[in-house]
């Protein structure tokens, strides 16, 4: 099998071994240190054998400084040999080991030889089991050893004269010396098999990983890539390895990963940036990716920087789609409300003070044709009146359907006389008939025109502008409708409407005219009711129940939602309370609460979750708490804090109308949520449009993949339910299963009234 290179050593690319391979670098690098030691200790050794002889030897034997200074200048020669390649072949060690044995005999015959040999014999004997234990298994130097203590033990008595009681402690302070060398070769070797073990384990553990790493050293050259580099790119690992990184990238990808690699070499040792970027593959394609790199240029072990490569094609492509979602009308595909404020935004505070028009549409009674034709054909009307404010805007105009019957428009360098025409074009053109179910319908327009002012004038920011343009709107329809109106300051009754329903909702949160109504939340396989949402209604004494899209924008905007937010979760965890108190069948039953954004805002949120808990008895983990969006967006980091603090508590928190907004999915995942809510409008052709099944399914594999439980809004039709449930929804909610009911008729629900009466 063939070793991969796994690491980094003194700069170079080293090979690291697999099972079954005899020697890896490492191992081998060691054996040739190892053996120059030796061949130095053995040519000194054997040069004091031959200072020995010119010293004490009778001159008619000194010859033998001939062969003697042959064998030193020959173990000096070793040190030129290529060990760390000979060592791995195998005739080479059977070469070292007749080396290690064949010194012995040698060493003998000098001490037998020399008057005074046997005293030398000793302590070379002694280096030579050092450097047998350096390398070999301690077999081997217990073997060594045996053959040293008997020659030992022949040269004490005979050459040294000793008794057997001196030659004895001599011979077994002898084996200590061997059982010692023997024990360090053994520790040796225990040191080598755990670092062996140590490098397969991460070798295998990073040819498996699903990231590509590649190593750079410091003239860019790549050092390392892993086999992941093959199944993300398409190139050969080891085609890459000793190429420069900018041959393998594109011209206009090479300025900006200079720029990237010197501020990471900037940091310090062991440092990291992280960076989403684009590569083309082997075939051409581009590539998404997550990309983090470390810094170990300093590191004299690696010598490089470590680049983690991740595919994040299939997040992009979903992040992708829910932009596009969060940023377009599904009906006319027209941008949307959060889209044209963007845009407004831009234009109001680009440099220059140039003059910006906001024209706001309105089409007046837009709900009789849904009552009398059906939503099918209010939904042709819009499609074909957005046809027809197309034709009249400029290529550079934003025109957006905000929501509803209500569109925008919103135009640069405009003079105010050309408004006024273009408004006049736009009721005209709306009025001609259009043809809808086999009859003509006429519809007419309300427009509110508004003109920003420079150098920070009344007018001049996003919020002003549209207000202006919708109280323009609002005074074109009290005129009369099917007509514009320019703003003027003097348009101030709306702004004492407003004030008269501030009154209103005071006088209603004092007198308590607020219920609260639950609509039943199931689990998609067994119909059984998990929980219950909390919607707020307002029983006003005049204009009797009205839905909260009459009174919470109002509420919204003038801070009385803190107020009633806060009531209707005291009075939802207290009905929680009595649910379970008179029925054992709502034990486990949950309740939901939805925050408005001045509610999320609020800083006493925390205490006032607390104290709704605490008051009414109930378990925080009963409580789920609903945020949207873009309540999360508008500020991700504070919201990070309050929804930690919230957690804190024990309570859940879920995310409404998943989708509508733009989320990124990196700031998702940081999130403590537990519930993901897919917003109605992904449910309506959920069963009929192959674009919804795929985002809904995305979005479902997102909750497995973070562990957070989905749940399916506005189901109306069995068709829906039943597409949902094989997708893999957890819960769902909507008409089909419930509409929001008084508590007696959800107690009457829990003691067993299926939530689909339908089914059984």
């Amino acid at each position: 099998m063939t070793p991969e290179r796994l690491r980094l050593q003194n700069g170079e690319p080293i090979e690291a071994p697999v099972r079954n391979v005899e020697m890896d670098d490492h191992t081998a690098e060691y054996w040739a240190r190892q053996l120059r030691i030796g061949a130095g200790i053995a040519a000194v050794v054997t040069a004091i054998g031959g200072a020995r002889i010119a010293m004490g030897w009778d001159p008619l034997d000194r010859w033998w400084l001939i062969p003697v200074a042959l064998a030193v200048l020959a173990q000096l020669a070793l040190f030129s040999l290529p060990w760390s390649r000979l060592v791995r072949d195998g005739r080479t060690k059977r070469w070292l080991v007749a080396w290690w044995f064949g010194e012995l005999p040698v060493m003998l015959l000098f001490g037998w030889v020399d008057p005074d040999g046997w005293m030398l014999y000793l302590p070379a004997a002694v280096l030579l089991l050092v450097t047998a234990a350096a390398l070999w298994s301690p077999r081997f130097v217990i073997g060594l050893g045996v053959m040293a203590i008997g020659g030992y033990a022949v040269l004490l008595p005979v050459r040294a004269g000793t008794t057997a009681g001196t030659t004895f402690v001599l011979v077994a302070m002898m084996a200590c010396v061997v059982g010692l060398t023997a024990i360090y070769a053994k520790s040796r070797r225990w040191l080598d098999d755990r670092r062996q073990a140590t490098e397969h384990r991460a070798e295998t553990m990073l040819a498996a990983s699903a990231d590509a790493v590649i190593a750079i050293g410091p003239d860019t050259t790549i050092r390392y890539a892993n086999e992941s580099v093959g199944q993300l790119l398409g190139f050969e690992a080891a085609a890459m390895v000793g190429n420069r990184l900018n041959e393998l990238l594109p011209d206009e990808r090479r300025v900006l990963a200079g720029t990237f690699l010197d501020d990471l070499l900037a940091l310090p040792t062991g440092q990291s940036r992280r960076a989403e970027s684009q590569l083309r593959n082997a075939e051409g394609e581009w590539v998404y990716l997550d990309v983090l790199a470390t810094n170990w240029m300093d590191d004299p072990d690696i010598e490089a920087v470590v680049v983690s490569l991740r595919d994040i094609g299939a997040r992009r492509a979903l992040e992708d789609k829910l932009h596009l979602q969060a940023y377009t009308d599904s009906l006319t595909g027209m941008p949307n409300r959060a889209l044209f404020r963007r845009r407004l935004e831009e234009a109001v505070s680009a440099p220059g003070g140039n003059p910006v028009t906001v024209l706001l549409l309105d089409l007046d009674d837009f709900k009789l044709v849904n009552d009398n034709l059906g939503h099918s054909a209010g939904d042709d009307l819009l499609s074909t009146i957005a046809g027809r404010l197309r034709r009249h805007v400029r290529p550079s105009d934003v025109l957006a359907r905000l929501g509803g019957d209500e569109f925008a428009i919103l135009m640069h360098d405009l003079e105010p006389g050309d408004a006024a025409a273009l408004a006049e074009r736009l009721v005209r053109t709306i009025r001609e008939p259009i043809r809808l179910a086999s009859r003509d319908v006429t519809c007419s327009l309300s427009i509110g025109i508004a003109t920003s002012t420079a150098y920070g004038e009344n007018g001049s920011s996003a919020d002003h502008l549209l207000g202006n343009a919708d109280l323009a709107m609002y005074a074109a329809k009290r005129a009369g409708r099917n007509g514009y109106a320019v703003f003027d300051p003097t348009m101030t009754m709306s702004v004492l409407e407003e004030a008269q329903l501030r009154s209103d909702l005071e006088h209603g949160l004092e007198h308590d005219e607020f219920l609260v109504l639950y609509q039943p939340v199931v689990d998609m396989q067994t119909q059984r009711v998990t929980s219950v949402e909390a919607l707020v209604r307002w029983q006003h004494p005049r204009d009797g129940l009205l839905g909260p899209y009459h009174f919470i924008a109002a509420a919204e905007a003038n801070g009385l939602i803190v107020p009633l937010g806060r009531w209707v979760l005291r009075e939802a965890c207290t009905q929680l309370a009595r649910w379970r108190a008179e029925s054992p069948a709502a034990a486990d039953l949950k309740i939901n609460v939805n925050l408005s954004a001045r509610q999320f805002q609020y800083a006493g949120l925390v205490d006032d979750v607390a104290a709704a808990l605490a008051d009414a008895g109930v378990d925080a983990a009963s409580l789920t708490l609903e945020i949207t969006e873009s309540m999360l967006m508008e500020d991700i980091e504070t919201a990070k804090r309050t929804l930690h603090a919230l957690r804190g508590l024990g309570v859940r928190l879920a995310i409404d109308d998943f989708g509508t907004g733009y989320s990124s999915l990196s700031y998702l995942k940081q999130l403590p949520v537990d519930v993901i809510k897919i917003d109605k409008t992904f449910v309506d052709d959920v069963h009929i449009d192959d674009d919804d099944v795929a985002l809904v399914d995305a979005v479902a594999g997102l909750g497995q993949a973070l562990k957070m439980q989905t749940v399916a809004e506005g189901i109306e039709t069995d068709e829906q339910w039943s597409t949902l449930r094989s997708i893999g929804i957890d819960h769902g909610q909507g008409y089909l299963f419930g509409k929001p009911a008084a508590p007696a008729e959800i107690n009457a629900l829990l003691a067993g009234v299926s939530a689909i009466s339908a089914h059984g």
